[in-house]
């Protein structure tokens, strides 16, 4: 369709036959493309007769994008959904922008009609507040990881310290409305994850690598955000399979790691009376590994809850 638009672009009348020969498709074909042009606001005038045809109203130029309904649909809905995800980067206005561009180049039935979609429309997902890392950050480290280039990057730190990493960067993820990079740090010779909003400047740097094959940088990221800062380090062996904890145990909670009796769930915490809550509701049995206070904290949910099922009805 969009070869039959360059055609007719070029100037004057062409016949139905002399563009099925140039398309490689039969008359039928261009008729129904020459349909789906008028349809998206596009002036095609027709010709009729032995030799009728197809040509473009004089004044018309062809403009840089074309959508059909499905794909405007996709676009305004994908950027919609990215702004309130947080999916974005230090522009902030960089979708309002992005949107105002691709009404500008539509045509005018289908503007007004994803006008209409956008103003009447209710989301019940909440907008995040997002750290937005800064665009060239994004694209520049997205660009090494995928080259496995090293890199340098200079970050500042939760206490506002900050400093240079050199950083061999195995992967970025985005999380409730931040990104990261994780990859080995080699100042500090091991694995860490830094937010890409506190990264000011990314510069690349001699060598290469190659990343670890079973390495996961969503897993790796999410198990990082559970250790981080919490009063209490938690270890519990959930007696149960690796199927049913996946269905159960979400990934921010904390690592887990097969062992003989099941799975190894390591985590920290503020409060361990919600740990003993969690564990509760589980429904699976447990072997508490530490810290002792936990178990105070289960048997005092137990002698609450039975406390509750023995108390008569109200009235």
């Amino acid at each position: 369709m969009l070869a039959l638009l360059e055609l007719l672009q070029a100037g004057g009348q062409r016949t139905v036959g002399e563009l099925a020969e140039r398309l490689g498709v039969d008359e039928r074909t261009v008729r129904r493309y020459a349909g789906h042009l008028a349809d998206l606001g596009i002036p095609v005038e027709a010709q009729r007769g032995r030799y009728g045809g197809y040509s473009l109203a004089p004044t018309y130029k062809l403009p840089p994008l074309m959508l059909n309904d499905d794909e405007a649909v996709a676009v305004a809905l994908g950027l919609d959904a990215a702004r309130r995800a947080g999916l974005l980067t230090s522009e902030n206005a960089a979708t309002d922008s992005a949107m105002a561009k691709v009404r500008r180049v539509l045509p005018p039935v289908l503007a007004r009609r994803l006008e209409a979609l956008m103003s009447t429309s209710q989301f019940t997902g909440p907008i995040r507040t997002a750290a937005a890392p800064g665009a060239s950050v994004l694209l520049e480290l997205a660009d090494a990881a995928s080259a496995r280039r090293a890199v340098t990057i200079d970050y500042t730190s939760w206490d506002g310290r900050t400093g240079s990493r050199a950083l061999d960067a195995y992967g970025l993820v985005f999380h409730t409305g931040r990104w990261y990079v994780t990859g080995y740090d080699h100042s500090r010779r091991e694995v860490r994850t830094f937010r890409l909003d506190r990264i000011s400047s990314v510069l690349l740097a001699d060598g290469s690598y190659e990343v670890p094959a079973d390495f996961d940088p969503a897993s790796e990221v999410l198990a990082g955000i559970a250790a981080v800062g919490w009063a209490h380090a938690v270890s519990v062996v959930l007696h149960t399979t690796p199927e049913e904890a996946g269905k159960r145990v979400p990934a921010t909670l904390g690592r887990l790691t097969e062992v003989a009796e099941g799975l190894r769930l390591e985590t920290r915490a503020e409060r361990l009376d919600g740990i003993a809550q969690m564990l509760a509701g589980f429904g699976w049995p447990f072997t508490i590994e530490s810290p002792e206070a936990l178990r105070h904290e289960v048997v005092a949910l137990a002698e609450r809850l039975q406390e509750s099922a023995a108390a008569p009805p109200a009235g």
